[in-house]
Parts: C-alpha cells; structure tokens; sequence
C-alpha cells in the first residue's frame, strides 16, 4: 500500500510529476493497442486505467506501470479472427459486440491464472531466464517501441509506394513538422536535465509544445486525430454475455487466456528483473504476479482488456524520479481523470511529442553495453542474445524467451556433457577409475568411453568422489557398465555414491562400496 508517511516532500513531488509525465504517455499508448486488438480505444483505456491502479497498490515493484501493451493485444488479434470464423452470420454490430465479450472473457480467464501462478509462488521461475536472454529481451524490446511510434509518421496510402525509401520520402514530405517537433522534444528530453531536474523533461516537452503548437495554429496530427475522447466516462461492470460460456466458445477462450497470462506474467517479470538491476531494490515476483492476475480480471469486469507492466512508461517513470507506488498510482488515476474530464485538453496534444519521448525511451532502455561485451562474450551467450533480440522483434516476448530459455539450457547440457576419470592402481593391482563431473543424459557417451574393458585387470573400482549421477539416464548407465564387466568376468566395486543412488541401482547395487563419507545428494529419476 501506499504509505505516506514514509515519504519526503521531495518524494512526493517527484512521484506526483513522473505520474503525470506517464499518464499523458498511456493515452496514445492505450489507443493504439486498442486498435491492435480490434476493439474501440475504450477498452485499451479503461484497461490501462484499472491494471495500473491496482497493480500500483498491490504490485511487487513499487513505481512499475502496468496497463495495456502490444504484446497481449496482439494475442488477441488472432481471438479476434476465431470469433469471427465461429460466428459468420451476426452483423457487424453484434459481430463487434462479441468480440469486445469475448476478449473481456478471456481477460478475466488469464488473471485468474496469474493469480493461480502467483499464489502457488511460481514467480520465482523468472530466475531460469539467463542475462544473455535478458539482455535480447531489452534490446528487442527497445526496437519494438521504436518501429511502433513509426506507424504514426507513415504517410497518407502508403501502401501505392513500392518501397521504404519512397515511403520514408512521402513521409518526410506531409510529416515534417511532426519531425521537427520529435526533435525538438528528444533535444528537451537530453539537455533539459542537465541545466534542472526540479520537472521531468518529458513533461515540460509535453506542455511547452502543446501550448505553442495549440496558440501558433500549427497544422500537425494531435491525439483527438486517433480516437474521438468526448465520449469516454468512468468504467462500469460488465457481465460478459451467456453465450460464451457454452463448450465451443471455452474452447477457443482457454488456450489464448493461457497465452495472454503467460505472455503477461513473463513481460511484467522481465521488466521487474529490469528494474531491479537499475535501482538496485528487488522487487517481489510472485506478489507481481497475483497484482497482475487481479488486475486483468478486474479489468475484464468492467470493460476493458488485459495488459502487463509496460517497460517504457516504467523507465521513463523510473528514470522522471518515480520510485515510488504514489508515481503509478498517479498515473493511473490520472490518465481516467484527464481521458473523462478533460478529454479536449488530451485531444490538443501533438502525437509527436509523445512519439519524440517514447524514441528516447527506446534508445534509453536499449542494453549499448550489450553491444560491446558481444566480441568478450562466449559464443552460445552471443548467439542467445541475438536470438532473442530477432525473435522478440520479429515475433513476440514470450516465444522469444522460451527460445532463450531453451537454447541456454542446451548449450549448458552440451557443455557439461564431459566427465573425466583419472585411472591409477592401488597395491593389490586393483584399477581405480576417479570420475570427475556431472553424470547425466548428455555425459553418458563420455562416461562409457573412459573405461578399457578389454585391458583392465580382474578388479576394477569406479571412484564417485568428484562426480554427482544427476538423473535416471545416469543411473542406467552405472547399471550397463557394471554389467559388462560382469559378462567379461571381472569384478567391480563402486565407491562414494549416495544412498539414493545405491537404492536406484538394479544391477550395480549389490556391487557399491560402502564408505563413511559418502555423498547424500538426490538423484532425479522417473518412478
């Protein structure tokens, strides 16, 4: 919750300035994910509005911004195309009617699951994600805010130009002003700080180039050309309708509700982990995770659609001095309150400032130092950093760090896929082989190819000492080797492996050496 005693008059300044700096951020933001999602910018905004406040009094990170984002609303396109495949008779109204319905539905779904997660404390998984899969994660995602703030820039019937050249020249031609404007607000946004910190540079961006733009008739493209805001008043409940509640339409919800709480949970973990390493305060996943699954199903419930932790109003929240849950709260309750009240005054802003901000965002949450560490970085760690930096780009987070995920895990496996022994004899002419290294399903080719069969002597010991049997495929393979040495006729003793272990074995049970300081570990095996 948000304590004011534990606050400063500086903090609270800041706090209050950096959420407002947000809030004028999200409209534009929350608009746009809308139109992504096939849905009226009411959704996108009442979302952003429900999502960022709870998850600013309940969340894990304190000054973390959560609302709509593109990640889940590209989920739904797809939800979007199945309903109208499932319903091809309903006119456009209704027809546009059950798509709202539906993706509320699967909204409520997919916070529940979150919850599920979060309560079950399954938050901490995040930590199975490497730095090579963190830093892709951020550079791809630094991208992604910069290719969207393109769409805004692109010029009237683009698609009768043949190439990007010819697009960016027709672009240039009806939008220079908007680029003269971005410019002027990146420039604001670099220098700015460096004379005053008292105001977050976006925010005096913000209001000094409305004023001029508004008071100077600059004819340039402004918030009410996106969406008409005059209509939008505060979030009511909405029950969504009967009909999706039948067998055929849950089974067209629960797989993408399941995507949208995956896709969700791991964006807001990430930004979290993001956070965490520029404050240098950890945040707590699982309470994120149960703040979330609250919040979407809150949302759902009164008309508006699933989102997550929004990693570039979170840096420029961070980055304005918001660091703490009055900042978030802020934003939330100032975004309803400036989209109800005062629709007009949105609607007079000029959609390149705001693209201008989200520009130095992406060039600000973009790991450069990444970069530089590529050429000193060993090769599987570079290949995953740019895997996932493609796949986030190309396809989307969640897919991408799965790749990471995977990738890093095969090439550790390959890599400890090694174990040594180091063979000496004792006095009674015995042959000792010391193993060195992990045995598990990718070492058991190397395990086998370090014994002579052929040439040891009649009794052979295989020393355990500096090894660890990691799982079943281990433990059969100790059971093979044991029983080619019998076939041969040649004794074997097996020294220093657990008690789990020799309870696991079949064959070379009978055959471990018991000693006083034996291993206690546990073996992962299928039962």
């Amino acid at each position: 919750m948000i304590n004011l005693q534990n606050y400063s008059t500086q903090n609270i300044k800041n706090d209050v300035l950096s959420g407002a700096l947000v809030a004028v951020a999200l409209v534009p933001e929350a608009i746009a994910f809308s139109f992504i999602a096939g849905v009226s910018p009411v959704v996108g905004l009442y979302g952003a509005f429900i999502i960022g406040l709870i998850t600013a009094i309940l969340g894990g990170k304190p000054g973390m911004i959560s609302g709509a984002t593109g990640s889940v609303a590209v989920v739904f396109v797809g939800l979007g195309l199945s309903v109208k495949g499932m319903y091809p008779d309903l006119d456009a109204q209704a027809l546009s009617m059950m798509v709202l319905h539906t993706i509320l539905l699967t909204s409520i779904i997919a916070g529940l699951i979150q919850i599920a997660i979060g309560v079950m404390k399954m938050g901490k998984f995040i930590r199975l994600v490497p730095q090579p899969a963190l830093f892709g994660f951020v550079n791809g995602l630094a991208i992604v805010i910069a290719l969207a703030q393109l769409t805004f820039l692109a010029p009237a019937n683009v698609d009768q130009y043949g190439s990007w050249i010819e697009i960016a020249k027709a672009s240039f031609t009806e939008n220079y002003i908007m680029y003269i404007i971005i410019a002027i607000t990146m420039a604001t946004m670099q220098f700015l700080p460096k004379v005053s910190k008292a105001v977050p540079a976006g925010l005096v961006a913000i209001v000094v180039i409305t004023l001029v733009v508004y008071f100077a008739n600059i004819s340039t493209k402004v918030v009410g050309d996106l969406a008409d805001l005059s209509s939008v008043s505060m979030p009511t409940f909405v029950m969504p309708i009967a009909e999706l509640f039948s067998w055929q339409a849950m089974s067209m919800i629960l797989p993408v509700a399941f995507i949208v709480a995956l896709v969700g949970l791991i964006e807001s973990l990430l930004t979290l982990s993001v956070l965490d390493e520029m404050g240098g305060e950890r945040g707590s996943g699982n309470k994120e995770c149960v703040a979330l699954g609250v919040g979407n199903t809150t949302s759902g419930l009164f008309g508006g659609m699933a989102g997550c932790a929004m990693i570039g109003q979170s840096v420029i929240n961070f980055t304005s001095g918001g660091l703490g849950r009055l900042s978030s709260f802020t934003a939330a309750v100032l975004l309803i309150i400036l989209v109800v009240s005062f629709s007009s005054v949105i609607a007079a802003i000029p959609v390149a400032v705001l693209v201008g901000i989200m520009f130095m965002v992406s060039i600000g949450t973009f790991e450069f130092s990444s970069m530089k560490r590529l050429k000193h970085m060993p090769r599987a760690d570079a290949f995953v950093l740019i895997v996932v930096t493609i796949i986030t780009v190309l396809e989307d987070l969640a897919v991408a760090v799965i790749a990471g995920i995977i990738i890093s895990a095969l090439v550790f496996a390959w890599e400890h896929a090694k174990i040594q022994a180091r063979t000496s004899k004792d006095k009674d002419g015995k042959k000792i082989y010391e193993l060195d290294g992990p045995l598990f399903f990718a070492s058991v080719t190397s395990f086998n190819e370090q014994f002579d069969l052929e040439n040891d002597p009649d009794e052979v010991i295989i020393d355990f000492k500096n090894a660890r049997v990691m799982d079943s495929s281990g433990v059969e393979a100790i059971d093979g080797i044991t029983e080619k040495y019998n076939k041969a006729g040649k004794k074997v003793s097996l020294r220093h492996l657990s008690e789990d272990c020799k309870k696991v074995l079949t064959i070379a049970g009978p055959f471990c050496a018991y000693e006083e300081n034996d291993p206690t570990y546990k073996v992962a095996v299928n039962k």
